[in-house]
């Protein structure tokens, strides 16, 4: 689908249009979450709120004007669609988004700031993309893919270049999963880079799609899917994007809903981040012991999405 030059042109295609978000590492805290020293990637201070308008620009940007002339059209948990949603202002046409039915109101309300029209539909992330596909026949407007286009995994890889060039000695890699757009992306750079760096998956115990993929061995629609955190419910995912995570991804752990919303609370006590729950996944994950880390180890994770989960 991608590879590590695809990522390095879009770094330098959107670079002007999305913000260089900062590395920290996380200390002076009273709770740690880990033996390890931790750095976390702000990308909850992003345009639009995620890392998103990394990959929605990307493919903006590479697409001709007359391409999106009628609009553009999008299916989203949120993040996604207010990425789109500023990718279509940027350039001055008209953004529709379907939502699901778990997409906060927050988010919502985001979307139509940002003008989009927002359409909710659907449980999951697959049945709103259903109208979404069909809007963009009926309409003629442009169709952006969350995660299944390889100019939106490439935009989405370019998060890992700027925290790799932050912390050049990280040995593992935390990194929240709805379709897999992101850990994809993430993965062809950070395994280009330093093949020897481990990187960890993190999904919903309501929403196993690559986990239950991988244990298939192949691509897997899930029966249901019952966790609340929109933006990372997916029911399927993409062939393409399964065989990136297949090749590069070392490990998928499961937390709870419950598990990222104790984590989103952390990360406002003790850091003032407010993060949605996608973006406090990789502390879950460490807090309720899913991913242990011992004193030595340097790891790195994106806090991947802006919200009010956790205040």
């Amino acid at each position: 689908m991608i590879a590590l030059d695809d990522i390095r042109s879009a770094a330098e295609r959107i670079g002007q249009h999305v913000r260089r978000t900062p590395t920290i590492e996380v200390t002076c805290i009273s709770r740690p979450v880990t033996e390890a020293r931790l750095f976390l990637k702000l990308e909850n201070v992003q345009a639009s709120g995620s890392f998103k308008a990394r990959g929605a620009t990307n493919k903006l940007l590479s697409l001709p004007r007359q391409a999106v002339a009628r609009g553009i059209v999008t299916a989203s948990g949120g993040n996604h669609g207010l990425a789109v949603a500023r990718a279509a202002r940027l350039a001055g046409v008209e953004a529709t988004v379907y939502v699901t039915e778990s997409a906060t109101e927050e988010k919502r309300e985001k979307l139509r700031l940002w003008g989009a029209n927002v359409e909710v539909l659907g449980k999951i992330w697959n049945e709103a993309n259903v109208g979404a596909i069909a809007h963009a026949e009926e309409s003629g407007a442009a169709y952006f893919h969350p995660f299944a286009d390889p100019m939106v995994v490439a935009g989405q890889g370019t998060a890992a270049l700027e925290l790799l060039a932050d912390a050049p000695d990280l040995d593992v890699v935390l990194v929240a999963i709805g379709g897999g757009g992101l850990i994809s992306g993430m993965a062809v750079a950070l395994k280009a880079l330093k093949p020897s760096i481990r990187l960890i998956g993190i999904e919903p115990v309501g929403s196993p799609t690559l986990k239950a993929s991988l244990d298939a061995g192949k691509v897997v629609r899930l029966e249901t899917v019952t966790s609340k955190v929109a933006t990372m419910s997916c029911g399927e995912t993409d062939p393409e994007v399964f065989e990136l995570i297949r090749t590069h991804v070392d490990e998928i752990v499961l937390i709870s809903d419950e598990e990222m919303e104790t984590a989103a609370r952390w990360l406002w006590f003790e850091l003032g981040m407010a993060a949605d729950l996608s973006g406090a996944a990789a502390i879950a994950a460490l807090r309720s012991g899913k991913v242990h880390l011992k004193d030595g180890d340097i790891a790195g994770a994106l806090v991947c999405g802006a919200g009010l989960d956790g205040v």
